[in-house]
Parts: structure tokens; C-alpha cells; sequence
């Protein structure tokens, strides 16, 4: 894991209005969520059972997250890799991997998987956020 230190950390604002700019910039809000906390993801970079991700936290001040006018604050966003197993399974699930080819259910090989080339995935992270921080600053003022 990378963490980064950027300008995102500390901005507030109301969920359903960031959830759609963070939407337009390919980050999808994690459907794994607490009401109190949450996270948007982006894919850095994926191939075969690899894939980077930019991840950026943030905690409930106001509300619960299955509402809109919730009011969030950003915390220290984070570079990841995980690393899962795209061939088949052999436990409990495999008829259903073996019925439709895929296993839902399979743990990660790696959760959190080495990354190669840091100073790379922490500018593609930084340069991300900057993009999104832009856009957030300016629908912030408006």
C-alpha cells in the first residue's frame, strides 16, 4: 500500500453531489460500506487477476450513506494492489464455479499484493486526485 498525502484530505461536502462528479472520473463508490464510512475506487491499471487500484476513504459527519445529503469528509487516500484467482476454485462453491465459470465467492490470493515500481503508481494516484480535486474545488465554490 502507498499511502499519499494530497489536498483531497480534510474536504468536506455533501455525498450524492461528490458520488456523481466521482462517477464522471471513472471512481465507483465501494458497494462494501459502513453508514458511517466509505471509500471510492478507481482502476490504476489491471491485467488478468491483477489489479491497481486508487482508493480515497472517507468518514460520515452528518447523516448515514444510504442517503444523499449525507456530509462526508476525505481522508488519506491510498494506492493498492490485489491479486485474485481467475482459474477455477476446488471447495464447497465449485459446482456453482463449475456451472457458470466464474466464483464470486473466492477469496483473493493476495490482498494486498507487492507494488513494483512505487514512484509510478503513486504519481498515477496523485495525478488522479488532482484531476478529481480540480473538479470537486470548482463544483465546491459554485
Amino acid at each position: 500500500m502507498i499511502k499519499l498525502q494530497s489536498g483531497i484530505e480534510g474536504k468536506q461536502a455533501y455525498f450524492g453531489l461528490i458520488r456523481e462528479m466521482f462517477n464522471s472520473f471513472g471512481c465507483s463508490f465501494c458497494s462494501n460500506f459502513e453508514y458511517d464510512q466509505g471509500k471510492f475506487d478507481t482502476v490504476l491499471w489491471r491485467v488478468g487477476g491483477e489489479t491497481i487500484y486508487l482508493r480515497i476513504p472517507f468518514n460520515v459527519l452528518d447523516g448515514a450513506l444510504d442517503h444523499s445529503n449525507a456530509f462526508i469528509e476525505f481522508g488519506t487516500p491510498y494506492v493498492i494492489k490485489h491479486v485474485v484467482n481467475i482459474g477455477l476454485d476446488y471447495d464447497e462453491n465449485s459446482l456453482l464455479t463449475t456451472t457458470t465459470g466464474l466464483n464470486q465467492f473466492q477469496e483473493p490470493l493476495d490482498n494486498d499484493g507487492y507494488l513494483r515500481d512505487k514512484s509510478r503508481w503513486k504519481k498515477a494516484g496523485e495525478d488522479t486526485i488532482e484531476h478529481v480535486l480540480s473538479s470537486m474545488n470548482e463544483l465546491l465554490s459554485s
